[in-house]
């Protein structure tokens, strides 16, 4: 990704949103020519690597953790933006993780109404996942991404030039949402080449490397988002391992385990393969993904029985009436939505 690249992300006709790939993000200047207000909303932990802002009116620095992704936090953000006297022209730009696109997307969706705002993660997840597309939102009461709206960032600027600052364990947990991404769209053979060259290069693997892959993850979830922007249809299938996944979060937290998003999602995406193999009678699904996933440093085995994970699961977001709309896997490629009551499961 040395030269720029751009996506589209096309809705009715519209351009709703862009996606732009760069290598340094010495280019975020350039890019951001043109906005007369902007203001800085970043993770602490990546101080060091917001370079200079053209017309920033501000900044708020936030912990971004599970925990503090709640609305007391969006508070505090626009409290800043307020005490900035921004306008409402003004542009919000997100600087970290999906914890902090997410709040940061949420607060600039309320404040004064709406105002736009723009997406630079830091994170693997985040760049091919959680800073496309347009969801925002904070958990409520324990429970995950509770709250929220969907509205479209300006653009999203991806730089694998971040992914460095990252720890091993930060940068292979994002290598779950990769994976997912190619699973539901392997058109190109994508999940192979990922799965080989994250199992082959293992921790030594160079962040430059997967720029190609980064950039087709959002290229699909480009083109999903751009068909069913507000997830009334194939969106849906990008919440594949999502429903485990959150509810071995809520677990979690409850227990004061220590297991990141990409970990619970990399264990759903297992719980929903063994669920696929019963629904549609396939064989060896699971066992296949749980080799892969482990090939790639990722954990396969939920540390919780089902009858545990149920309460959180029946207060899913995708939930209608006594059903949830499980994401199931025919092959790779071949995903489909399937609705399913919680003591089918």
């Amino acid at each position: 990704m040395s030269e720029r690249r751009s996506i589209d992300v096309v809705s009715d006709g519209h351009v709703i949103s862009r996606i732009i790939g760069e290598g340094s993000l010495s280019a975020l200047p350039e890019i951001l020519e043109g906005y007369d207000e902007v203001f800085v909303v970043y993770d602490e932990n990546v101080a060091g690597l917001i370079p200079e802002i053209p017309a920033c009116k501000g900044m708020v620095a936030i912990e971004a953790t599970e925990e503090g992704k709640v609305m007391a936090t969006v508070e505090l953000i626009c409290r800043s933006m307020m005490d900035a006297d921004l306008s409402r022209k003004a542009l919000v730009l997100s600087i970290g993780g999906g914890i902090t696109t997410d709040m940061a997307g949420f607060a600039a969706s309320i404040y004064k109404r709406g105002v736009r705002y723009a997406n630079v993660p830091t994170t693997l997840l985040a760049m091919v996942d959680a800073a496309i597309g347009g969801k925002t939102g904070v958990n409520f009461d324990g429970f995950k991404n509770m709250l929220g709206v969907i509205r479209q960032p300006e653009f999203t600027f991806i730089s694998a030039e971040p992914l460095r600052t990252l720890s091993t364990r930060d940068f292979f947990s994002g290598a779950a949402e990769l994976l997912k991404t190619f699973i539901i769209d392997n058109s190109f053979g994508n999940y192979e080449k990922a799965v080989s060259l994250l199992g082959s290069c293992g921790k030594n693997l160079a962040p430059e490397a997967l720029q190609d892959l980064i950039f087709s993850a959002a290229q699909v979830k480009a083109s999903i988002v751009g068909r069913d922007q507000f997830e009334s249809g194939e969106r849906k299938k990008l919440n594949l391992g999502h429903t485990f996944a959150h509810a071995i979060e809520h677990e979690a937290r409850l227990r004061g385990d220590d297991i990141t998003h990409g970990e619970a999602v990399a264990m759903g995406i297992i719980k929903a393969a063994i669920l696929s193999e019963k629904v549609f009678g396939i064989i060896g699904l699971a066992e296949a993904f749980k080799a892969e996933f482990s090939l790639c440093g990722l954990p396969v085995e939920c540390p919780y029985p089902m009858d545990v994970l149920k309460a959180a699961m029946a207060k899913d977001k995708k939930s209608e009436g006594d059903r949830i709309h499980f994401v199931l896997i025919r092959s790779v490629g071949e995903v489909e939505t399937v609705p399913l009551r919680i003591d089918e499961i």
